[in-house]
């Protein structure tokens, strides 16, 4: 096997095995949150990851038979698009004391998706193949995507948050 090939599908799998971290986190998350809008988030993040983990495994497949990625499967974005909004209900903020919870499953997204944008735009600037560097731009870019959503709900949340728990950084 050539190294082309090999580092791609190092790439690959390395990506594959952050997805289903991230799949089993949101899917954690969501079982233990008592906000039900928290819940429908962390799910549908859940649902998200597992979608890129079968994508990046059909890639993998692929390039495993054929040295190439399969151009005609196309990874879909299903519109991440929260950060103007909340992910959070507004009854978190009637028990923002006891939300540790949700901000801590914020907190830990956020270096998930953090640490997945960076490895992706690694792996872009890495690639050799035109196709390669698109296909981890296009990963890297879901992952910012996440990545900011969580954290504009952080920043909604974290002054409540930490004024209700008496920390106050320095």
């Amino acid at each position: 096997m050539e190294k082309r090939v090999k580092e791609i599908l190092e790439g690959l799998k390395t990506a594959m095995e952050a997805e289903l971290t991230g799949h089993t986190f949101y899917k954690t998350a969501a079982e233990n949150t008592n906000n039900p809008l928290g819940n429908k988030t962390f799910s549908r993040m859940a649902d998200e990851e597992m979608g890129h983990f079968k994508y990046l495994r059909h890639q993998y497949k692929s390039v495993l038979q054929s040295g190439e990625y399969d151009r005609k499967e196309k990874l879909t974005k299903k519109g991440f698009q929260h950060a103007g909004s909340p992910i959070f209900s507004d009854e978190i903020k009637k028990r923002i004391k006891e939300s540790h919870f949700e901000v801590t499953a914020l907190t830990i997204g956020m270096k998930l998706e953090l640490e997945a944008m960076k490895y992706y735009r690694s792996c872009a600037e890495k690639a050799d193949l035109p196709e390669a560097k698109a296909f981890f731009t296009e990963l890297a870019d879901w992952e910012e995507d996440h990545y900011h959503a969580f954290e504009e709900q952080l920043d909604q949340l974290k002054g409540d948050y930490f004024a209700a728990n008496h920390f106050y950084p320095m």
